[in-house]
């Protein structure tokens, strides 16, 4: 003890803060912290897959001529822009994180999110609708990087994908509220399993999409209230020199793991670079480094094309399937069924994404996609082999996803972290624009099966790309990037 009370009191604080941070092996924060980022993570992913069924009805309302049969067709640009303003909203606000604390911009970036998503509420017509969708966009994009940036930087080291992977599972509810409320605020009232006998859409309500977005703002600003509970990055605060800021965190987390068993030493091997300041320009601390750029390059090609196929079926897969010539409830139904692949996959997959290297999960999330597109395409009139389908579909290509949110994160250093996750899955949403604008056009001239092989496949070459990324798993974060 007196050697590392001497050591902080010198120039080598820093380091031994840090050093103290990484032996810790339990989760040391509150646990109302995990729900709390959660909840954010919900609506997230709420906003992400409300449009997937509710958009028939939204474009019927709004943009004269639409129909469920050509709704594909209107839903490429509210999709293709709102994943723009992901893009943008990642580049520009991302960077700020690595500036002005995680904390901090996690309350900017959830705020401008339920914004948009009022104004998706209250739109007059399909314009603003488009714009609305451009402004939650901004939000989003950044949000995702920060939140994990910030997970990996307080989880424990043999852990870091795990509670991923935790939060991961409030996505995937998000994403089942935000298509079964769609199922019922959006459709016609039909049998099963063709349709749910108590949906409301109908001629005397055709609002059911705007209370979609109405909750959805209100899932936000919730979110924004609890998240000013949450303590900065120690991580962050070290490398802005707030060493006082930095040791209380810190020592509340010892106390906390103390509590489940003896802690171990701390490392005596911690770079000096955890202590450096953040540049002015966070771009110029990544592309100015050989290792960085190719770490940028290799992740970026991963999210990409791996967004092909996830935005594909997360956006589009009742529109798709509509337009492959399944009636309207029928395709949002089979959607709807699909999300509880999503959340078993993500429930699933914290007890055992430690298990493997991250790079090895998406080979095996790239198998059960096809396998469950398979299904889709061959069921025929067998409606429960189409819900199987769907559901491996959902947990197929979300099983890799979460493992690679938190392979992203700790391929850059803490000093520029947020903003290389915001260059590698942020701006590697326009992939996800790409299946929807480009791909999404030649679907309907194919037979189901080759348009749902075609979707999948992406998530194949995308596997291929990450078995060249690098080993991760129970290492420590400043010695994968120093």
């Amino acid at each position: 003890m007196s050697t590392a009370h001497s050591l902080e009191h010198g120039a080598d604080r820093g380091p031994v803060i840090v050093a103290r941070l990484e032996r810790l092996e339990v989760w040391s924060l509150s646990w109302s912290f995990v729900a709390i980022i959660g909840l954010g993570f919900l609506f997230t992913f709420y906003d992400i897959f409300d449009i997937n069924v509710s958009f028939i009805q939204s474009c019927v309302v709004l943009k004269p001529g639409c129909t469920p049969e050509n709704a594909l067709d209107a839903l490429r640009l509210p999709v293709v822009l709102n994943l723009v303003g992901y893009v943008i909203g990642t580049l520009v606000l991302s960077p700020f994180a690595d500036k002005i604390g995680r904390r901090n911009m996690l309350l900017i970036t959830m705020l401008l999110t339920g914004i948009g998503s009022l104004y998706n509420a209250l739109a007059p017509d399909y314009a603003n609708f488009v714009a609305a969708r451009v402004v939650t966009g901004l939000g989003i994009g950044a949000d995702l990087a920060i939140v994990n940036t910030y997970i990996n930087e307080v989880a424990p080291r043999r852990a870091r994908a795990k509670f991923t992977t935790l939060i991961f599972i409030m996505s995937a509810l998000g994403a089942l509220v935000g298509i079964w409320l769609g199922l019922i605020l959006t459709t016609p009232a039909t049998d099963w399993p063709l349709g749910l006998p108590f949906a409301q859409a109908g001629p005397s309500f055709e609002t059911g999409w705007r209370w979609m977005y109405g909750i959805g703002a209100i899932l936000a600003l919730v979110a924004v209230l609890l998240r000013i509970e949450l303590p900065e990055s120690p991580r962050w605060l070290i490398g802005q020199a707030r060493y006082d800021d930095a040791e209380a965190i810190v020592a509340d987390m010892e106390q906390r793991a103390a509590r489940r068993g003896p802690l171990e030493p701390p490392a005596s091997s911690i770079p000096e670079e955890v202590v450096r300041p953040p540049s002015r320009v966070p771009y110029r601390d990544l592309f100015g480094n050989p290792l960085y750029l190719r770490r940028i390059l290799l992740l970026f090609a991963l999210w990409f094309i791996g967004y092909i196929t996830v935005y594909s079926y997360a956006s589009g897969f009742t529109s798709v399937l509509s337009a492959l010539k399944y009636p309207p409830p029928e395709a949002g139904v089979i959607a709807a069924v699909g999300t509880f692949g999503f959340v078993a996959a993500a429930i699933i997959m914290t007890f055992i994404v430690e298990l493997l290297e991250r790079r090895h999960w998406l080979p095996i999330a790239a198998v059960v996609t096809l396998i469950g597109a398979a299904l889709v395409a061959t069921a025929g009139t067998t409606i429960i082999i189409a819900f199987l389908g769907a559901a491996l579909i959902f947990a197929g290509f979300n099983l890799w996803v979460s493992p690679t949110y938190a392979l992203s994160a700790e391929c850059f250093p803490t000093r520029a972290r947020t903003t290389g996750f915001a260059l590698v899955d942020g701006v590697g949403h326009i992939g996800g624009g790409i299946g929807v604008l480009v791909i999404a056009p030649y679907l309907p001239k194919m037979s189901t099966l080759g348009a749902l092989m075609l979707v999948s496949s992406f998530l194949v070459l995308a596997a291929i790309i990450a078995q060249f990324t690098p080993r991760t798993r129970n290492r420590h974060l400043d010695h994968i990037s120093p």
